[in-house]
C-alpha cells in the first residue's frame, strides 16, 4: 500500500465581495423604491400601516369576524356590562380548559327602572372558533353562517364589550361600523384626487383667466365655514332617499368640499414643472397638452399627491362622524362610527353604558392617528434624497 503524501497549498482568503453591484442597484434605484427605503424608517408609520392594513381587513371581513348581526337585539340584555372571557372551567374534580363566558343576573329598580346587573355562577355559554351563527353572504356572493368566534349556543348571551340601549352587541357594530366609516374616507378621498387632479393641474399648466376662475372658486368655497355648509348640503338630502342613496350622497358632497386643498398643491407642484425642459421638450415634439399633463407631469410628483391624500382621509372619517353625530350624515339602521357616538346624547346611555361611546371613540382616535402617522412617513419618504 502506498502513501502518497500531497502538499498543502497555502490557500488564500476569500475575495471581498465586488461592492459594483450594491452600488449600481443604489444608483439604479427608482423613485418608489427610495421611498419605500424611507419610509420603512418610519417605525410610528410602519406601525401605523399595519393597523390600517388590520382595520382594512376588518372592512373586507366584517360579517366574519362580528360574532352577531349589528341589529340582533334581545331586550333582558339592555345595558348589559362587558363579559369576561374564561380560559378554564372548575368541573369539581380539577380544571379543564374550556373558554366560556357567564350569564347575568339582573335587578330592576323600581324607582328609575335602572337595571344593576350580576354575574351568575352556574350559567356557562362555551366560546369556540368556526362556530355557527346568523346567516350572511361573505363578499355579497356566498351564504355562509360561520363565524371567526362566539357562543356554542347562537341565542346565547356574549357581550365581550357589553351591549347597548337595545341589548345589541357593542362589538359587532362596531365591526360594522368600519366598513361604512372607512369606505366613506376612502371613496371620498378618492373623487376628491380626481376633482383636484383636474382642476389643479389645469389651474397650474394654462394659468391666466383659467386660473383666476379656478382659485377664486376655491377661495369662494375655503372661506365658508367647513361645519355649517357640511350641515347645510347634508340637510338638502331628501329624506325619502335609501340608506344606500344617502351614504353616496354624503361621499359626494365630502368631495365637493374636500377637493380644494389638493388641487391648490397640484397647482403649486404644476407651476414649478411647466417650465422645465422635458416639458418644453414634449411640447416642441408636438405632444397634446392633456398628454403633456397627465403622461409627463403628473408622474413626477406622484409620491407627494400620495402622502397629500393619505392625510385627507382622516378629514373625510372625522366629517361622516360629525355629520352622523349630529343627526345630520347616516342614521339608523345605518350603522357606522357616527351613527354609533349619537348615543352620547342619551343620557341614561352615559350614565348606564359608558362603553358603547369608548368603543367608537376609540376606534375613530386610533384610525385617524394611524392615518396621520402614515401620512407623515409618505410625506417624508416623498424626497428619498432629503437627509434630514
Amino acid at each position: 500500500m502506498t502513501h502518497v503524501e500531497t502538499s498543502a497549498e497555502p490557500t488564500s482568503p476569500p475575495s471581498a465581495p465586488d461592492p459594483e453591484p450594491r452600488r449600481k442597484n443604489l444608483y439604479t434605484a427608482s423613485q418608489w423604491r427610495l421611498m419605500w427605503l424611507r419610509f420603512r424608517k418610519h417605525k410610528l408609520a410602519m406601525g401605523g400601516a399595519i393597523f390600517l392594513l388590520l382595520v382594512y381587513l376588518v372592512v373586507a371581513f366584517a360579517e366574519f369576524l362580528a360574532p352577531f348581526s349589528p341589529s340582533a337585539h334581545n331586550a333582558d340584555y339592555q345595558h348589559a356590562p362587558p363579559q369576561r372571557v374564561h380560559l378554564f372551567e372548575d368541573t369539581g374534580d380539577g380544571t379543564r380548559f374550556n373558554p366560556h363566558v357567564k350569564g347575568f343576573d339582573y335587578e330592576v329598580d323600581e324607582d328609575t327602572w335602572r337595571r344593576t346587573f350580576s354575574t351568575d355562577e352556574t350559567e356557562i355559554y362555551p366560546i369556540r372558533f368556526f362556530v355557527r351563527g346568523h346567516e350572511y353572504k361573505l363578499f355579497g356572493l356566498v351564504s355562509t353562517d360561520i363565524h371567526l368566534f362566539g357562543p356554542v349556543d347562537p341565542e346565547a348571551p356574549m357581550y365581550l364589550l357589553g351591549a347597548d340601549r337595545m341589548g345589541r352587541d357593542v362589538l359587532s357594530r362596531a365591526l360594522y361600523g368600519t366598513r361604512i366609516s372607512m369606505s366613506i374616507g376612502l371613496i371620498g378621498v378618492v373623487l376628491a384626487l380626481v376633482l383636484g387632479i383636474i382642476l389643479g393641474g389645469i389651474s397650474g399648466y394654462f394659468g391666466g383667466v383659467i386660473d383666476s376662475v379656478i382659485q377664486r372658486v376655491i377661495e369662494f368655497l375655503r372661506s365658508i365655514p367647513e361645519i355649517p355648509l357640511w350641515m347645510a348640503l347634508t340637510a338638502a338630502l331628501p329624506r325619502s332617499w335609501s340608506q344606500v342613496q344617502i351614504y353616496f350622497g354624503i361621499t359626494v358632497i365630502l368631495s365637493i368640499v374636500g377637493w380644494t386643498t389638493l388641487a391648490r398643491v397640484v397647482r403649486g407642484r404644476f407651476f414649478s414643472l411647466r417650465e422645465e425642459d422635458f416639458v418644453t421638450a414634449a411640447a416642441l415634439d408636438g405632444v397634446s397638452k392633456p398628454r403633456i399633463i397627465f403622461r409627463h407631469m403628473l408622474p413626477s410628483f406622484t409620491s407627494h399627491i400620495i402622502a397629500a391624500v393619505t392625510l385627507a382621509i382622516p378629514a373625510m372619517i372625522l366629517a361622516e362622524t360629525a355629520l352622523s353625530f349630529l343627526g345630520l350624515g347616516l342614521r339608523e339602521p345605518t350603522v357606522s362610527w357616527g351613527v354609533l357616538l349619537r348615543e352620547a346624547q342619551n343620557i341614561p346611555s352615559i350614565a348606564q353604558t359608558p362603553w358603547v361611546l369608548i368603543v367608537p371613540a376609540f376606534a375613530v382616535v386610533s384610525t385617524v392617528l394611524a392615518l396621520n402617522f402614515v401620512g407623515d412617513g409618505l410625506r417624508d419618504a416623498a424626497d428619498p434624497y432629503n437627509k434630514r
